[in-house]
């Protein structure tokens, strides 16, 4: 056992993933060696048409067998048909053992909890939430599950952590050659950033298509170069689960004052100016703090440089009034956005890789000036939990939450204090998944409370009218009294699910929940 930089006892070795190397630090871990790659193909002028007539013969035509690694995106969130429709057609053709390798998985996809029972899905290596993260949790798989941010997930395909040995891509349009789109067809679901990777680096690339059009589609996100196999299907999906979530302001009165004292926060800040980066995601207060941002911008004269990350209506109106210069959408949340980036030359479709991997020649985070972000608990360490409820239950994926913190200059997790009776600040997280290293502040209903560190934000905020200043010390007790006591999670030894750092060091672990 070895205690990691933050604090959490790990076993050196573990079982179903391997050696462990520890957490020494957000920016501790440097790369090593060459980038990986895909088989080298070749496809002559005898193969003009690389389509077949089913999901089954593009099995057969992959070489797909028992023991592989399948990838696939979720750029249809909860509106994905094809996770499901392929492993479907692996278990009618008695394929097994297959470690799936998912961006994320959603409601939509829980019948893989059957697939998991019949042993055609023995390991998973992404997101996992709903009810398949329940199964997990309380020990339905007999090898952990791997849990990497979306710029994590990159870096591990390109050091050679992971191969894929075939990638499912759902295009929502496609030409018989292969060349693939986000923005048209009945299913559009926008950019494609998180299929990317696996259209590089996969030794097999399938294009599961609904709207199969004549050579060459137009425009490309991912070229013919990068597809071996193309099938049509009836539907790859339906857009309207893209819409998986909250995409709305939150009309909340305590909410709105947690988004009030944030972007008073930002505006008091050195980075409130023209230029301006940020990410603020998609969920209630987010949208907020960037409602109430636009109405200081207008009010100031500012205009900001690009919008980052998973794009909203909301920063589409951002780019439409000239207060953001370009939106840079690595995932498009709402069909607002997936309208944008067909239209709008300024809102460019970016890589994971691009957007997060911290083992490239520069990812988009690290040009950010803010983030807001959520968490289920964050300690007097500044220690962020992502991934698992106040229960234990392992039901979240870690997304974008460590590549945006470690990138931005300011980092700011804003929420409630608590949730129903739950405490969100407390004296140690159940799993760390964002280190306090690079969080600089907690906004919640009773103001802001700036990491120590961070002399340089507490200095600019002082004199601010309205805009209380609470010590850590100070907030978790408040949460403390307020919840009243609270059970500690009850868990075996038995870890069932690894949590990786961007770097693919061992951050933390999630435990088998007692029954």
């Amino acid at each position: 056992m070895t205690i990691n930089a933050v604090k959490r006892e790990i076993p050196d070795y573990i079982e179903g993933y391997g050696k462990v190397r520890h957490y020494q630090g957000a920016f501790a871990r440097k790369p090593e060696g060459a980038i990986a790659g895909a088989k080298l193909r070749c496809f002559n002028n005898d193969v003009t048409d690389k389509r077949v007539s089913s999901i089954k013969e593009a099995i057969k035509a992959s070489g797909l067998k028992s023991g592989m690694t399948v990838s696939f995106h979720h750029h249809l969130r909860n509106g994905d048909y094809v996770v499901n429709m392929v492993l479907d057609a692996c278990a009618e053709m008695g394929i097994k053992e297959l470690t799936l390798f998912p961006t994320a998985l959603f409601g939509v996809h829980k019948k893989v909890i059957d697939h998991i029972k019949s042993g055609v899905v023995t390991k998973i290596m992404g997101s996992v939430n709903g009810p398949i993260g329940q199964l997990v949790s309380e020990g339905g798989m007999q090898v952990p599950v791997v849990l990497r941010s979306h710029g994590g997930r990159p870096r591990a395909v390109m050091a050679g952590d992971v191969h894929i040995d075939v990638a499912f891509i759902a295009a929502p349009t496609a030409d018989k050659y292969g060349n693939i789109c986000g923005t048209l067809g009945k299913s559009a679901c926008g950019s494609l950033g998180y299929a990317f990777t696996d259209a590089d680096y996969a030794d097999k690339v399938v294009a599961v298509t609904d709207n199969l059009v004549d050579f060459p589609a137009s425009p490309v996100s991912i070229p013919q170069t990068k597809a071996d196999i193309v099938v049509e299907v009836p539907s790859i999906g339906d857009p309207a689960g893209i819409v998986s979530g909250t995409t709305k302001v939150t009309r909340d009165p305590l909410r709105l004052l947690i988004s009030r004292y944030a972007s008073q926060l930002i505006e008091a800040s050195p980075y409130f100016k023209d230029g301006i980066s940020f990410q603020t995601g998609a969920g209630g207060i987010p949208l907020a703090v960037t409602a109430f941002m636009k109405e200081a911008m207008l009010k100031k004269g500012i205009k900001g440089g690009f919008g980052l990350g998973g794009i909203t209506g909301y920063f589409v109106e951002l780019l439409k009034e000239g207060l953001v210069g370009k939106l840079m959408d690595v995932q498009s949340f709402d069909l607002d956005a997936v309208r944008s980036i067909g239209e709008n030359p300024n809102h460019i479709e970016i890589s994971a890789d691009w957007y997060a991997n911290p083992w490239n020649c520069g990812a988009a985070v690290n040009m950010l000036d803010v983030v807001i972000l959520g968490a289920t608990e964050v300690d007097t360490d500044f220690n962020a939990n992502v991934n698992t409820e106040a229960d234990g239950a392992l039901l979240h994926g870690t997304g974008g939450h460590q590549d945006t913190a470690a990138g931005a200059k300011l980092t700011i997790i804003a929420q409630p204090l608590l949730r129903g009776r739950i405490p969100c600040v407390t004296d140690s997280v159940y799993n760390v998944t964002t280190p306090g290293e690079v969080i600089d502040a907690i906004v919640t209903e009773y103001g802001v409370t700036i990491n120590p560190r961070r002399k340089d934000l507490l200095d600019a905020v002082s004199g601010v009218k309205d805009l209380p200043l609470v010590p850590m010390e100070e907030l978790a007790a408040h949460a403390k009294k307020m919840s009243g006591p609270t059970d500690p999670v009850r868990t075996t030894d038995r870890i069932i699910g690894v949590v990786e750092w961007r770097d693919g060091t061992v951050i933390d672990v999630v435990r088998q929940l007692k029954k």
